[in-house]
């Protein structure tokens, strides 16, 4: 049971957002706003959406990619973060897992997804 107060203003903020389709196993790219200083610039976050989770205002993702010297970096993200200033669906993938945490374990060729032919 939510206070209707809490609830307009969640539902203010969700209409506001413009965010795509998205599921597990899709190529994203996310630019996130990041404050230095008294400075603000826009940096690119690209890999494979591995999980979504919530409902509402506090639903987020976590965005899997390969980083220097082959480590994976992964980053979880509110969907409805001020933060966020585009998420950009590149290639859509075809799986079989709402969540796709096995990846964290295969390395290479192993842990392509193919892409989702329509």
């Amino acid at each position: 049971m939510r206070n209707k107060y809490i609830q307009a203003f969640e539902d203010a903020q969700i209409a506001n957002k413009n965010v795509p389709q998205f599921r597990a196993g899709d190529t994203l790219r996310v630019a996130i706003r990041i404050k230095e200083g008294d400075k603000s610039r826009v940096q690119n976050f690209e890999g494979v959406c591995i999980a979504r989770r919530g409902s509402g205002v506090g639903e987020t993702f976590i965005i899997r990619k390969i980083g220097a010297n082959s480590v994976g970096v992964e980053r979880i993200f509110p969907i409805y973060s001020e933060s966020i200033e585009e998420i950009k669906v590149l290639r859509r993938g075809r799986v079989r897992r709402a969540k796709l945490f096995y990846l964290r374990d295969l390395r290479g060729k192993a842990a392509k997804i193919r892409e989702l032919r329509k």
